[in-house]
């Protein structure tokens, strides 16, 4: 075999794309598009910065300018209806980190897509809501997770085990408590409403709940308070066109 031969039938390939060697192959990546990205669903993705970020949606760009820049060659998106509608061939999986009140719908119809979900708690608004989620990921086979970290640590799956086992006997009673809420939360409740920002889109913000005024108490972070505000009927997320306007 001459030598130019041999080098005809040589292929060398950088490191970066063969996995074993410290890296992950480009083909063992999931394309990963996030969806409420400006607080917790921002931290959500720069914890899986080994995948592809190929879309971001947030309804407040100004909220979310830290992470958009971060990743500059992801496209971006104010609504998440358009981002499946665009981009449904080019995901893979899908982390939902909006406020409550968005959970269920934007999950639902990812997974409709055939999309595997990681969504914040709380899952759903509704016992309704967690059941059809629960049901659809079935249906479509796709693999979910919830962000309950707090509840998945090593303490307390040791826990569980001890009580499985029997390790301290019967348990007869329990107590537990909480440092929640860490940061104020519904101590102020607007009697107005506010013009929203140019960079927010308060409409998409609101999605299937019933409409309440902008007031900057409520957006960014605090948007957590009177309970009428998260009253979503459950009928709202059935059968949505994912192009059809609030």
């Amino acid at each position: 075999m001459t030598s130019a031969a041999a080098t005809a039938g040589l292929t060398i390939l950088p490191s970066n794309v063969i996995a074993g060697l410290g890296h992950k192959a480009p083909s063992d990546k999931l394309n990963v598009a996030g969806v409420g990205v400006g607080g917790r669903g921002g931290g959500v993705i720069k914890s899986i910065t080994d995948q592809n970020i190929v879309a971001l949606c947030d309804v407040d760009w100004h909220y979310s300018k830290g992470i958009f820049s971060e990743y500059p060659n992801a496209k971006k998106f104010w609504d998440w209806r358009v981002m499946f509608d665009k981009m449904q061939d080019s995901i893979d999986a899908v982390v939902v980190g909006t406020p409550d009140h968005n959970h269920a719908i934007v999950s639902i119809n990812a997974m409709k897509l055939g999309k595997h979900v990681y969504c914040e708690k709380p899952l759903p608004h509704a016992v309704w809501e967690s059941r059809e989620m629960t049901r659809i990921a079935k249906e479509y086979k796709v693999a979910t997770q919830m962000g309950n970290q707090g509840n998945s640590g090593e303490g307390i799956r040791q826990i569980c085990e001890w009580i499985w086992d029997g390790a301290i006997g019967e348990i007869k009673e329990c107590h537990t408590w909480t440092n929640r809420p860490i940061w104020p939360q519904g101590l102020q409740r607007p009697a107005t409403g506010e013009w929203p920002p140019d960079t927010l889109n308060w409409d998409l913000f609101i999605g299937p709940a019933r409409m309440k005024p902008y007031h900057s108490i409520l957006h960014p972070w605090s948007w957590n308070i009177p309970p009428r505000f998260r009253e979503v009927p459950p009928v709202s997320i059935r059968n949505v066109p994912r192009s059809q306007k609030w």
